[in-house]
């Protein structure tokens, strides 16, 4: 098999391929120009979407050339593909506000140089289309039986699927047939729930561009999904109960970030080394063989530096280590400023657990003391009444507030 697929089915990249021996020969003639895309629907990329983008990276490493397509038009629509419901309409200038923004976190991720990596957005062949065309030229290639077979489908139907997702199938196949076109692109990667799409593009390729025993062999093109990447307790990865984890710091700060990578479950932490860092699999053997806590922290580092950058890891995890054992630098923890007059008349310390982050009410406050789970420079608080004043001060003139066994927050006088 071709070394490149060889390293994504080892690292955990590979649930299904159109037809893996011929994408296998092929890829040994010379570079293949592939695409992955992603909707920007949202302001910033979560962690779940960045699995192909990985994928990308490890194809690009062997010569081979990746577009990373940003779906400025399809987000007019919206997949729907793994919802349970039509997503949330926006318009056009969030679209294209969101669209920009993702393209600056991929292009730190990835490094788009115009030749090896770039960027394209099927706005530019999709917002100006004439749909009667539209309808002429592609969906008359399309079998609304075939596609209803397809689970997307499927699954939308018992609770309600639109029209204007139902042509969603239809665009992203007709995206493909467009970069096959434009760019040569001969292989569309993507999550497995994507599998239904994916062979569509593939299938629309073959009716538009050939017809011969010739043209076929010329425009033979490619699908290959990955695994959706779930956790051990069998939730969706990338979540937590604040939501989900995002690239950009100001939804996800970079202390949560770390700590989400540190806290994840035991039988979880090789499998997360193998899809989303770029150490070679003999290490990750020898880290995972080692001490789990260990593993955890140095996972949670190595990917904290490839997404946030080096300095920023090293931060995280000093805070981590100042938070947990009291062995790093206090400052780099997640920190609030009040006022130090408060302080000296007393505060609340329900009040203080909400300003902090840590509670999102008085309410959550009281149950978290009451459920003794809170505490107060390491010691645990008991009554909820609490005052807390000057005298409540650590040695630094701080305070350090913990929720559970896994939150924390520094809070300094000013």
């Amino acid at each position: 098999m071709n070394k490149a697929l060889e390293t994504l089915k080892a690292r955990g990249f590979f649930a299904q391929c159109t037809d893996e021996q011929a994408l296998s020969d092929r890829m040994d003639k010379g570079p293949v120009t592939f695409y992955v895309g992603c909707d920007p629907t949202g302001p910033s990329l979560h962690i779940g979407h960045m699995v192909p983008f990985f994928a990308l990276r490890h194809l690009r490493k062997f010569g081979h050339c990746g577009i990373a397509l940003i779906g400025g038009g399809t987000a007019r629509i919206g997949d729907p593909s793994g919802k349970t419901e039509m997503r949330k309409m926006i318009t056009y200038e969030q679209i294209d506000s969101n669209a920009a923004n993702i393209k600056k976190q991929l292009d730190k991720f990835i490094g788009f140089d115009g030749k090896t990596a770039y960027s394209v957005n099927n706005k530019d062949w999709l917002a100006d289309m004439n749909y009667i065309d539209f309808l002429r030229d592609v969906g008359s290639c399309f079998s609304v039986n075939k596609m209803l077979t397809f689970e997307a489908y499927k699954q939308r139907l018992e609770r309600g699927l639109s029209f204007i997702e139902f042509n969603y199938q239809l665009l992203q196949a007709y995206d493909f047939h467009q970069l096959h076109v434009r760019h040569n692109c001969e292989l569309q990667i993507g999550g497995d729930d994507q599998w239904g799409n994916i062979t569509a593009g593939v299938d629309l390729i073959r009716r538009k561009c050939g017809g011969t025993e010739e043209s076929n062999a010329e425009h033979q093109v490619f699908g290959l999904t990955f695994p959706l990447i779930t956790r051990a307790d069998g939730k969706k990865m990338g979540k937590t109960e604040k939501g989900a984890i995002f690239l950009d710091e100001s939804l996800t700060s970079v202390f949560d970030f770390f700590q989400y990578w540190r806290n994840v479950a035991d039988p979880d932490v090789e499998k997360f080394f193998k899809l989303f860092t770029f150490l070679e699999l003999d290490e990750i053997s020898e880290i995972c063989k080692g001490d789990i806590n260990a593993a955890k922290e140095r996972l949670a580092f190595e990917v904290t530096k490839i997404i946030h950058g080096e300095e920023k890891a090293n931060s995280a995890l000093a805070g981590a280590k100042a938070a947990f054992s009291g062995e790093g630098d206090k400052t780099q923890m997640p920190s609030i400023e009040i006022s130090k007059a408060d302080v000296e008349n007393g505060v609340g310390i329900l009040n203080l657990f909400v300003q902090a982050g840590l509670c999102s009410s008085n309410g959550e406050a009281r149950k978290l003391i009451i459920g003794n789970g809170a505490s107060l420079n390491g010691e645990k608080i008991t009554d909820p009444t609490l005052k807390v004043t000057t005298a409540n001060l650590d040695s630094d003139g701080e305070i350090v507030l913990k929720s559970g066994k896994k939150k924390f927050c520094r809070i300094v006088l000013k």
